[in-house]
């Protein structure tokens, strides 16, 4: 599923679409897709193209927050969940430190 995600980016004109390995972060997808649109429009097509993608290769239950003002679309896939942002946005938010950061080591209690 992510190598037909990110090939649906590519051909979408996403830009600078990091991904980010979430084993052993988290329990909620097994990685995270980040991507950038130019401006509104741009954002809410790449988001189309992807639910669209999905859907053909048979992918259900796929959840889509964001729609239709576009600053931020959210794709839930299950295995995989994309953000599409708006640079500024992006940016704002800043995901790829929060989730790119190594978790720190877990105290033990004597």
């Amino acid at each position: 599923m992510l190598s037909s995600i990110l090939e649906a980016l590519e051909d979408a004109k996403a830009e600078q679409t990091v991904t980010i390995d979430l084993a052993g972060k988290t329990t909620l997808a097994d990685a995270m897709v980040i991507t950038t649109g130019r401006v509104n429009r741009h954002v809410g097509a790449i988001a189309d193209q992807v639910i669209e993608m999905l859907k053909k290769h048979g992918h259900t239950g796929i959840r889509v927050e964001g729609q239709p003002h576009c600053d931020w679309v959210l794709i839930d896939a299950g295995d995989v969940i994309l953000h599409v942002f708006r640079p500024e946005v992006r940016s704002f938010y800043n995901l790829e430190k929060m989730w790119s950061a190594d978790r720190p080591a877990e105290r033990t209690a004597y």
